[in-house]
């Protein structure tokens, strides 16, 4: 399987207003993409990252008005990681000191240190101020200077209770290799390494069991470079016994799902063809964006939606 990273992350909100504004102007990332959940178009699907939208970068979530708050913890993608240069971690601990963002204390992991915080809803983020290369270009903000901003994805943890049949799954069916562990984390790469391409196996006894609702992670999905790659990836899973989707078109992306063993649902995505196949890239995130069978609805489906403006 020809995975090359992190695709996009998938979470559950509540607010939606909360949500943009805390993703773009607190952490300074983009607002690429204003479109609806394929299978709730009641609800807004949102999508935030570097200045397209780029694979690796796209932080996304579905914001369900009134939802009660859920829990991480394991059985879920406990924590979504970020990579930020290694000299940007005083920057972003004033910042979000100023903003009256709460942060725990800076944890050294593999060498990098990581400031962990929550977002509005309760979702664990962390900034991994990260010496490893990282030549990902910031998003485009008014509000974070460039050198200190997101590069994107540095890596997603999963909370579990066995991290052997996780671990296999990876390994055995999705290419992914060890990195490194270190107490209870194990670090696992795929293709080139590096930020963007991480997946921590976490067992700590102390986390509790999660629990779904706003601020938690709804799905992960991993990176293939085509359509070629993607129908490979299914075979591959189905020859595996794994309960695999039929390839499902999203107008951005075409993609899989499935749930490795400890029951986070995961999903392989293509890089192609991209956030501006309907806006061009100056425009992104400024209509309200519609998968081609969903147009015939607009109408309805603007009047039952909450104003962002």
């Amino acid at each position: 399987m020809n995975l090359l990273g992190l695709h996009h992350i998938t979470a559950i909100a509540a607010d939606p207003k909360t949500n943009l504004d805390f993703y773009t102007r607190v952490l300074g990332l983009r607002f690429v993409k204003k479109s609806v959940n394929q299978d709730d178009p009641g609800t807004y699907h949102l999508y935030y990252g570097d200045n397209v939208g780029s694979p690796g970068t796209a932080l996304t979530f579905f914001p369900w008005q009134g939802l009660r708050r859920g829990r991480p913890g394991t059985g879920q993608a406990y924590a979504t990681g970020f990579s930020i240069p290694a000299a940007s971690l005083a920057y972003w601990q004033k910042r979000l000191a100023d903003l009256k963002v709460a942060t725990e204390p800076v944890e050294t992991r593999f060498g990098d240190q990581v400031l962990a915080f929550v977002d509005p809803d309760g979702m664990r983020l962390e900034l991994v101020a990260t010496a490893e290369a990282d030549p990902r270009a910031p998003a485009p903000s008014t509000d974070v200077p460039a050198e200190h901003g997101i590069r994107g994805f540095h890596s997603s943890t999963l909370a579990l209770t066995d991290a052997l049949p996780t671990a296999t799954m990876l390994t055995k069916i999705m290419s992914y290799r060890l990195h490194a562990k270190e107490g209870h984390r194990a670090r696992y790469t795929v293709a080139g390494g590096g930020p963007g391409t991480y997946v921590d196996l976490f067992t700590d006894p102390k986390l509790p069991r999660g629990l779904n609702g706003s601020g938690t992670v709804h799905h992960i999905a991993f990176r293939v470079a085509d359509d070629a790659q993607h129908l490979a990836a299914h075979e591959l899973l189905v020859t595996a016994g794994a309960h695999v989707s039929p390839v499902i078109d999203r107008a951005y992306f075409k993609s899989i799902y499935y749930r490795e063993p400890a029951g986070v649902l995961f999903e392989i995505a293509t890089d192609q063809p991209g956030f501006a196949i309907d806006e061009s890239v100056e425009t992104l995130g400024q209509k309200l964006s519609l998968p081609p069978r969903l147009e015939t609805h607009r109408a309805e489906i603007e009047a039952a939606l909450p104003k962002l403006d």
